[in-house]
């Protein structure tokens, strides 16, 4: 089985990916904030599809 995989390479993964990481838990909270900020926003308050519109119509 091993001759269809190929040679194992004895290497670090995690070590030298950590600023990619980082950069990625960084960025989510960045698009998180930004989200959040722009459903309390008055342009987008009133949207039916913002989950915090609270005067949801009602239904037929």
């Amino acid at each position: 089985m091993s001759g269809l995989l190929g040679k194992k390479f004895n290497g670090a993964v995690a070590r030298p990916m950590w600023p990619f990481y980082v950069s990625g838990l960084v960025i989510l909270y960045g698009v998180n904030s930004a989200a959040n900020a722009m459903m309390t926003a008055e342009e987008h308050k009133n949207d039916p599809r913002n989950p915090l519109y609270k005067n949801k119509p009602a239904s037929h």
